[in-house]
């Protein structure tokens, strides 16, 4: 596991926290998507200097990238070894939107661009509930297409809030200093 896409089901799934402490644990650097793709002043990147972008980080050794954007998978897919996915549901990711709006409001996200506040939209919340169900089917699409491209090729399908915190101090779990 040294390229890694992290993916979920929706905003609220836990992606970015979840990729920075499996970064952590496995001393792999973290690209958020989402400050990528976002210029200061919510304005979105250029198709092409997001994909660009992209391509720069998968060309290296070991990386871990956090986010959907679906329409640039096929960068990732192609270099990634990993394809965690999480699918917590629709109101886990409903409820963790509206804690991360209030908790950070007026602020920018670690995971963010810079100049990009927290914000909250009905738009936002409505597209999150609306596209679920559909996001389901497609990244459970995209996930076997990963398997099938190369018989190497890992997908963690993580549904729940307990096993993904199990997936985590699973991965390399500290050594006790006790002595035996």
């Amino acid at each position: 596991m040294k390229k890694v896409m992290v993916t979920g089901v929706s905003a609220g799934a836990g992606k970015s926290t979840f990729a920075a402490e499996l970064g952590k644990k496995l001393d792999i650097p973290v690209y958020h998507l989402d400050s990528i793709y976002w210029k200061a002043g919510w304005i979105e990147a250029d198709p092409e200097e997001f994909r660009a972008a992209q391509e720069k980080i998968t060309a290296g050794d070991r990386w871990i990238i956090e986010g959907n954007y679906t329409a640039s998978f096929d960068i990732r897919m192609k270099e990634a070894d990993t394809f965690i996915y999480l699918e917590v549901p629709l109101s886990v990711c409903l409820y963790r939107v509206l804690k991360r709006w209030l908790t950070n409001l007026g602020k920018t996200r670690p995971d963010m661009a810079e100049g990009c506040p927290e914000k909250m939209e009905w738009a936002f919340l409505k597209f999150i509930i609306t596209t679920y169900k559909a996001r389901k089917g497609k990244m459970r699409a995209y996930m076997q297409e990963f398997l099938e491209a190369d018989l190497a090729n890992q997908v963690i399908f993580l549904n729940n809030q307990k096993q993904i915190d199990g997936f985590i101090k699973g991965v390399c779990p500290r050594k006790s200093n006790k002595q035996i």
